[in-house]
């Protein structure tokens, strides 16, 4: 027996709105390094720019949601199905993040090794005789690619008399790992008390890193299984999804409004539980040891 039409228009658009639902929350997670400001009420800005300060992100953030809705929208006019467009949409964003997932794992394990190398590099060129911030300014030209830009960065706060504390605190702050804050703190002491043991310790805490960098890696190593799942479930339902497009039969007993509302049921626990499994893959964020700098404590 067919509903009314105004039955189906509720389902439909309760459909619409519980799908709607899940393109938003996957696409508020893809994105960068740093989270959006919490205080901001601004919401759709803050969507359509993304969650990066760099410029770059954001042009393609916004390329990802320019896609997202053209193909949504295609899949909506090829099938007429709402729900299908919506699911459409969500995959474009979607999928990048479950198939990238251990990427940032991976450069958070390459900027270990790279903090490890610049504490070196400082030891030597401190060993050297020259001052610390001298030191630290020296090495620029010869810092990790994966930390060039916040040595540089640091290099830049030192020579324009930024406090020699609030600039490696910042700096710390920018890495975000407790491996870089550990040489952090050693440097700040170095500041304080002009100890004869610096290269001691920061020789210490190169080999800290080191060790810090075979044991992520080995760990990491171990998430693979669960990771290839995710991508393994993921390309099927993309494939399943793609085939539907092009054969309307197998989308026929979705056309009706209960149907529409299985679809959702469906597609909502399924994406519900990639992103179940995909956060049981990634690991704990690491506790920091130190806190941001003060603002207010900038320059000498």
């Amino acid at each position: 027996m067919r509903l009314p039409a105004q039955v189906e228009l509720i389902a439909v658009l309760a459909g619409a709105a519980c799908v709607a639902g899940v393109v938003l929350a996957v696409v508020a997670v893809v994105g960068t390094r740093r989270p959006a400001p919490t205080g901001s009420r601004h919401w759709l800005p803050r969507l359509w720019r993304g969650r990066s300060p760099n410029r770059r992100d954001q042009r393609r953030h916004q390329a990802m949601l320019i896609a997202a809705g053209l193909a949504g929208a295609g899949a909506f006019l090829l099938t007429g199905l709402p729900v299908v467009g919506l699911l459409v949409a969500a995959a474009v964003p979607g999928a990048p993040w479950l198939f990238t997932v251990g990427k940032a794992e991976r450069q958070a394990i390459a900027r270990i090794e790279a903090v490890g190398e610049w504490t070196r590099r400082i030891k030597d060129v401190s060993a050297t005789g020259q001052g610390l911030q001298q030191a630290i300014i020296g090495t620029v030209a010869s810092a990790p690619d994966e930390i060039a830009e916040e040595v540089r960065l640091l290099a830049a706060r030192l020579q324009a008399g930024w406090l020699g504390r609030t600039a490696l605190l910042a700096f710390a702050d920018d890495i975000g790992d407790p491996v870089c804050d550990q040489a952090v703190a050693a440097l700040i002491l170095h500041l304080t008390d002009r100890g004869e043991r610096l290269g001691d310790v920061l020789g210490s805490i190169a080999s800290a890193a080191a060790a810090e960098v075979a044991t992520r890696r080995e760990v990491e190593a171990k998430r693979t299984q669960p990771r290839f799942a995710v991508r393994f479930l993921t390309a099927m339902t993309l494939l399943v999804l793609a085939y539907g497009l092009i054969n309307p039969g197998y989308m026929a007993p979705y056309r009706e409004p209960a149907g529409q509302f299985v679809m959702v049921v469906l597609g909502a626990a399924f994406v519900g539980l990639l992103a179940w499994v995909r956060a049981m893959s990634q690991p704990p964020a690491p506790a920091r040891v130190l806190a941001a700098p003060d603002p207010e404590e900038v320059l000498a």
